[in-house]
């Protein structure tokens, strides 16, 4: 058996044995860019070695030399999928130079032009196998990033239902300990204390077994809801809720969601921005297709503090939006107003206006 054809087995061999070490390993692919380095290095030293003339070709040499090629073209598409860029900068051209050049060690060209027009013809497999596999990297860019936006819209979800409702919660907590220190029951604001305190335990508890679990996010809060959300900021004090809701009102779920989303957003903003309100006026009703929702207060909202945040109604106007519905929050005589407008059905009589003025009011409303 020849030396060189010895040689040739052996670069065939070490190309092979990467690229399919390389294709059924994924703990190895990150090894990749030195391996394609490694069976470049080797090929092209066999080829030197032929177009120098330290050896001759052997009967075979051309079968190996085309397997040899395909599997560093199977290197180079693997390379560019997997590899770090800066790593595959040097390692994919050297690894395609080496599949294309093979060629040299079986034919001799009349001039340099040819020999580069042969290797220029057989390397535009290494082209190829370099488009195919950029475009599965980019497919695979693609779903990396569609799997984190998802995360993230969700995670800022979550963060939007801890705010609204957490917020509410905790603000009524404050309002029952100091109703009990000036009315002189400690005991009756400590129990009231103690169950705004479970509802918030209970959002946690619900939030962190959807993270846990990774299941959807259900709509939390219903039409009952508000008229308990409302029983209690009464309760709390120091302005009561006068409600004005049909019982017999029947919403789908995802619209009576955000309706209790809204109405709690609107009692958290009275109780931190307008503690001196006396008054609460909420009404929600439906007709001809579009469900409304108004709550006013009689007391003046303090001006926005200079803390960052304050995204709960901006955040709110969007959800609204969402549904093709409209969110109104501007200062009226003696106090604020916060109204929405969300479509019950496909109605005639609604035309929603999302990027009306008023919901553009609502974005920029000082909020919790």
């Amino acid at each position: 058996m020849s030396v060189m054809l010895v040689v040739a087995g052996i670069s065939v061999a070490v190309a092979v044995a990467l690229a399919v070490t390389g294709l059924s390993r994924p703990r190895f692919r990150p090894h990749l860019s030195a391996s394609a380095l490694l069976a470049a290095g080797v090929s092209m030293s066999v080829t030197l070695a032929h177009v120098t003339g330290v050896g001759r070709p052997a009967p075979g040499t051309d079968a190996l030399g085309m397997v040899e090629s395909v599997a560093l073209m199977v290197l180079v598409g693997l390379v560019i999928r997997y590899a770090p860029s800066r790593r595959a900068v040097l390692s994919a051209p050297a690894a395609g130079l080496a599949a294309a050049v093979w060629l040299l060690r079986v034919f001799a060209p009349a001039s340099p032009l040819e020999g580069v027009g042969v290797c220029a013809f057989w390397g535009l497999g290494v082209l190829v196998a370099a488009a195919v596999g950029g475009y599965l990297r980019f497919l695979d860019v693609r779903q990396e990033r569609a799997v984190a936006d998802t995360h993230l819209a969700l995670r800022l979800r979550l963060a939007g239902d801890l705010h609204d409702y957490l917020a509410h919660d905790i603000s009524e907590m404050v309002a029952h300990a100091q109703a009990g220190q000036v009315a002189g029951e400690p005991l009756q604001a400590l129990e009231r204390v103690e169950a705004a305190g479970q509802r918030a335990l209970s959002m946690l508890d619900r939030t962190l077994d959807m993270l846990h679990h990774d299941r959807p996010l259900a709509p939390s809060g219903d039409l009952g809801g508000i008229r308990e959300a409302a029983e209690r900021f009464s309760a709390a004090g120091p302005a009561p809720v006068h409600l004005r809701m049909d019982p017999a009102l029947v919403v789908p779920p995802e619209t009576a969601a955000l309706v209790y989303r809204i109405v709690i957003e609107g009692m958290t903003n009275i109780r931190r921005h307008a503690p001196g309100a006396g008054r609460v006026d909420l009404s929600v009703s439906a007709s001809s297709g579009v469900l409304e929702v108004t709550m006013t207060n009689d007391g003046m909202v303090r001006a926005p503090s200079t803390r960052r945040g304050g995204t709960g109604l901006r955040a709110l106007a969007s959800l609204v939006q969402a549904q093709g519905g409209e969110l109104t929050a501007e200062a009226v005589s003696d106090g604020w107003s916060l109204a929405a407008r969300l479509p019950l059905a496909q109605s005639p009589e609604w035309s929603p206006a999302s990027s009306s003025p008023t919901t553009r009011k609502a974005s920029a409303a000082p909020s919790a």
